[in-house]
């Protein structure tokens, strides 16, 4: 069933503990903080439900017609499929906003791939990653994750030794109709809009952390459990002129804090297996699926952030400058590289078990580890392409409001003949892509949303055939003798 706009934001009325500070929030679709980021999302559903986007976002199968982003690929064209449909999802965005539907659903739809992984093994629920799946697609389900513990609890030695309560997440008891759930998970981008939230461990625990490796899926507004959100970047009384990105993508990040929270064992997936718990993600196409739609996003905002880059230049008159040519080169080199990239990923698809088939695992991981190294460096040549051109303008467009202050505005600020309104209104969206706070947000999201740097390397080292890498050399080497 797919729904509306109105039905999704309905459905994210629910009677979930949202926190900013101290401040209770008690319905994101209304709070100025929350409800232009609420209907974005809603605006999203509706998308996807335009009959005119049906071929792209949907799919049919029984009869009946799902998000394309729940389609379990056979062949290559249904990895077009999905790859057009996240495509669609990041234009609509810019791709700006990391967390939209399509994203946590290719987590479950991979693990969907190959249940049987679990099948057989210690804690491994396999009947239920069906069943949640099932679930999620014919319900048309929005979830996040939180999969990472907070930083304190990593060193769990210390809080042996001082008797203090290990923050991290954990089955603190069981029963026959579940487990009870205490501690924090992190960090939960879009929680506070998403209908569901997958719990998880993408960091590798201690075979003595198995009540840590609880992995399962659950709503949001399950009793006891909080989400404690950061302070918005939406700034009330300012203008989406003035923060364009901000007013309509701050898709907010939260932390997740159980106390005694209910889980019943149908929902979960994961129970007592430390290592299981994190393998499900690498040892099926979840970790894959899911990634080639923050492949697709990031080629969509670099397409983004080239246009800017050039739509500056020639407001600023420096476009035909030699030295600036050759930065948009460049530029325009990375966008097509990098669009290349995520394109190879279908064309050198990957056999999966029970007849599936999944996107190139690495060519995925070395498009994810170029956009970590080099997303600051295009956002700081960006920069360098505006040079002081934003502090220019008035503090808000509301100078307009002023005959008095608009009369001079529209006099003194005029550049040939492009006139002021137009040229504030792409430097204030120029500055919210590489100097908001928003923007100093999505910097640290493009290094971290995969983990750290060393982990990025670790999937490009342990996914390299090394065999075949040494092969080249040593076959040549075996075709001439020393002396």
């Amino acid at each position: 069933m797919l729904r509306s706009g109105r039905e999704y934001l309905e459905s994210i009325r629910d009677g979930r503990t949202i926190y900013v500070g101290s401040e209770r929030i008690h319905d994101v679709t209304t709070h100025p903080l929350f409800e232009n980021c609420a209907r974005t999302y809603a605006a999203l559903f509706d998308l996807k439900a335009d009959p005119a986007n049906r071929d792209t976002l949907t799919y049919e199968a029984e009869g009946e017609r799902f998000s394309a982003y729940y389609l379990r690929p056979r062949h290559k064209e249904d990895l077009r499929k999905r790859n057009l449909a996240h495509k669609r999802i990041a234009e609509f965005c810019l791709g700006v906003m990391g967390r939209t539907p399509d994203a946590v659903a290719g987590s479950i739809t991979g693990l969907a791939m190959n249940p049987g992984y679990l099948a057989g093994q210690s804690g491994g629920h396999a009947d239920n990653v069906l069943s949640i799946y099932e679930h999620m697609r014919r319900n048309d389900v929005f979830s996040t994750y939180a999969i990472v513990p907070p930083q304190g609890a990593r060193n769990k030695d210390y809080y042996q030794s001082s008797g203090l309560a290990q923050p991290g997440l954990a089955v603190t008891s069981e029963a026959d109709s579940g487990v009870v759930l205490n501690g924090v998970k992190m960090l939960a981008t879009g929680a506070v809009y998403a209908d569901e939230v997958l719990i998880g461990n993408i960091m590798p625990l201690a075979p003595d952390q198995r009540k840590q490796s609880i992995t399962c899926v659950i709503p949001l507004n399950l009793p006891g459990l909080s989400l404690w959100a950061r302070t918005p970047f939406v700034r009330p009384g300012r203008s989406e002129f003035d923060n364009p990105l901000t007013h309509r993508f701050d898709e907010s990040d939260t932390v997740l804090v159980f106390k005694d929270v209910k889980v019943p064992w149908e929902k979960i997936i994961v129970h007592d297996n430390a290592e299981l718990s994190r393998n499900i993600y690498v040892k099926t196409p979840a970790h894959v699926i899911a990634n080639h739609q923050s492949n697709v996003r990031f080629a969509t905002k670099l397409r983004f952030m080239l246009s800017v880059a050039s739509l500056v230049t020639k407001a600023t008159g420096a476009r035909d400058i030699p030295a600036v040519r050759d930065t948009l080169g460049r530029l325009a080199a990375y966008e097509a590289g990098f669009s290349a990239m995520v394109d190879g990923q279908i064309e050198a698809f990957q056999e999966v078990d029970g007849g599936y088939v999944m996107f190139n695992r690495r060519y995925l991981y070395a498009a994810v580890h170029w956009a970590m190294e080099n997303h600051s460096a295009i956002v700081d040549t960006l920069r360098e392409l505006m040079g002081g051109g934003h502090f220019q303008f008035p503090a808000s467009i509301n100078v307009i409001q002023d005959p008095e202050l608009e009369s001079m505005f529209r006099n003194y600020w005029r550049a040939g003949d492009d006139e002021p309104v137009g040229r504030m209104k792409l430097f204030r969206l120029a500055w919210d892509l590489v100097g908001s706070d928003h923007a100093s947000r999505a910097t640290s999201y493009e290094k971290f949303f995969v983990g750290p740097a060393f982990a990025v390397r670790n999937y490009n080292f342990v996914n390299t055939p090394w065999d075949e890498v040494h092969a080249v050399t040593e076959s040549f080497m075996r075709q001439y003798d020393a002396g």
